[in-house]
């Protein structure tokens, strides 16, 4: 039998009321504040929203549960060279902000599939719009998954099967109905909220958690400079990736180098915020270009410390754990398994009243924090993509809301069954939580991108070209995903002496798709861009 957490005390129970009550007042806020009378104003928010907002907001959507689960654990078990990958986050933001972000003002766009129609004609658009909904399915239902984790641990104290999919129920319920209530307007707010929350509860645990620790700060770092098996430091920030013993003078199972970042993490970061509705919707939702540029800059420059601060809960969670002789205690049994369930696992065993509270309202604020947009922005892609232009033009705008509403409904029951399946694929990826969630995310990027880069910056391709780049993009990410390539791999003797070893790190995977998408769109001379379809 299934019984709530029994770590949790009357204060903690009075930090979740203050949560909830403060969740619900965003909500109420935002609705009195602007009502949904239009599309624009239920998918784009009438397009009024502050950029420091639209940063906040995008932070929420690009981290949210991942970032809570997955950089402790990362850190935890390894150093901290997942932040290189804010070097291709950054890069990647300052070329969307001078040649992308312009393209989609100036064209007056709903979603960024709409440019393609002006580009390539109108099945460019619908099979780019289709693409993301099924990418964007494989990508929100893998954070659905993760976020279910720690949800589960702290009201269930553990996370069999069974309690995955009863949170992972409750978790697309509530972000059903949120999304339903208010539209993108309540949806930014919301994440202002939530991430002031879960940032909030990652800085008192890494407090709680360093004066857990009684050794002195310099006997700390010691360790941590020492900490990895091979004797070099946790405190890495950078590898450059190269390795002369590797056949191609470099390894492409390392996926946090400094080659990753110049490249993988890159391209990555402009597909998620150049390509993908679930982000471009917020940046199309300031007053201007000029404006959407900022905000992206500045979300991706706000959500480097975000990380840097789970990263160092991951840091002091593995002296608790890992450096019994610092402790003075031997290691506590509890603290065996997956190392995903070590923050929570600390938590409510450890943490004191009322910050406990925080800890798990935090949690459940990571959980649905980036869900509530992705049903958004699918909603907004069906409607404005699909629905709006084949099957039922020259509508009023109530009726698009109803059925924007509709489709909200529609995805969530999709995104949750798609969240359960990945309690098994996770399982058997044999990845940790963060790689696993990037690698999902490259079968949504790769087919996607490359038609971007296309359309923006060349003079060629049709749309055959366009929706076959999409197809060999999806192709080649699932052809390199570790199962399916140790399967194929292993037809010849050939294959199984040279290949099957080979593991392909989820940067590379998206790398990889992307340039034969890319050459696959560009393949046939097609018609040059519209006046407003290049930066």
């Amino acid at each position: 039998m299934l019984l709530l957490a029994q770590g949790l005390r009357p204060t903690d129970w009075l930090v979740l009321a203050l949560y909830a009550a403060l969740i619900i007042g965003a909500g109420v806020w935002s609705q009195v504040k602007q009502r949904s009378k239009t599309a624009t104003d239920y998918f784009l928010a009438g397009r009024h929203m502050p950029v420091w907002a639209v940063a906040v907001s995008t932070i929420a959507t690009a981290q949210s549960a991942a970032t809570f689960v997955g950089v402790p654990q990362d850190s935890y078990a390894n150093d901290l060279t997942y932040f290189s990958a804010s070097i291709g986050a950054i890069l990647a933001a300052l070329l969307l902000a001078r040649f992308v972000i312009p393209s989609y003002y100036r064209m007056g766009v709903a979603t960024p599939y709409q440019l393609l129609e002006a580009r390539f004609g109108p099945g460019s658009k619908l099979a780019t719009s289709w693409a993301y909904l099924i990418g964007r399915v494989f990508a929100s239902g893998s954070r659905v998954y993760v976020g279910a984790i720690p949800v589960a641990i702290a009201f269930f104290g553990d996370r069999p099967d069974v309690t995955m999919m009863w949170v992972i129920a409750g978790i697309m319920v509530f972000s059903i109905l949120y999304t339903l209530w208010g539209g993108l307007d309540s949806v930014i707010w919301t994440d202002v909220v939530q991430v002031a929350v879960y940032v909030g509860a990652a800085l008192v645990a890494v407090f709680v958690l360093w004066r857990h620790i009684p050794a002195p700060a310099a006997e700390i770092f010691d360790a941590w400079r020492h900490g990895m098996p091979d004797g070099t430091s946790k405190l890495t920030l950078v590898r450059t990736g190269l390795d002369p013993a590797k056949p191609m003078g470099f390894d492409p199972a390392a996926p946090f180098t400094l080659l990753t970042a110049l490249t993988g993490w890159t391209l990555l970061n402009l597909a998620a915020f150049g390509t993908d509705q679930d982000l471009v919707q917020r940046l199309l939702a300031c007053q201007g270009a000029k404006q959407g540029g900022r905000s992206i800059i500045a979300s991706t420059l706000l959500g480097i410390p975000v990380v840097l601060v789970f990263a160092l809960v991951g840091l002091l969670l593995w002296i608790v754990y890992a450096r019994p002789d610092l402790m003075g205690r031997p290691t506590p049994e509890y603290a065996s398994g997956d190392t995903a369930d070590i923050f929570l696992k600390f938590v409510m065993r450890e943490m004191p009243g009322g910050a406990a509270g925080l800890i798990v309202a935090g949690v459940i604020a990571a959980g649905p924090a980036g869900v509530n947009a992705s049903l958004n922005s699918m909603a907004g892609t069906l409607i404005s993509d699909f629905y709006r232009p084949v099957i039922a033009p020259g509508r009023d705008e109530a009726h698009y809301v109803k059925a924007g509403r509709l489709a909200v409904v529609l995805w969530g029951v999709v995104l949750g069954g798609f969240a359960i399946l990945c309690i098994w694929w996770q399982r058997h990826s044999g990845q940790s939580i963060i790689d696993f969630v990037l690698g999902v995310m490259a079968f949504a990027y790769a087919g996607l991108l490359g038609v971007f880069l296309t359309a923006l910056f060349t003079r060629r391709g049709t749309t055959a070209s366009a929706i076959a780049a999409m197809v060999v993009g999806f192709l080649a990410v699932l052809v390199l995903q570790p199962p399916v390539w140790k399967t194929w791999t292993a037809w010849t003797d050939w294959t199984a002496a040279h290949l099957a070893a080979v593991r392909i790190a989820s940067p590379w995977r998206l790398v990889i798709g992307a340039v034969l998408a890319t050459l696959v769109a560009a393949a046939p001379r097609g018609r040059a861009p519209s006046p407003g379809a290049a930066g």
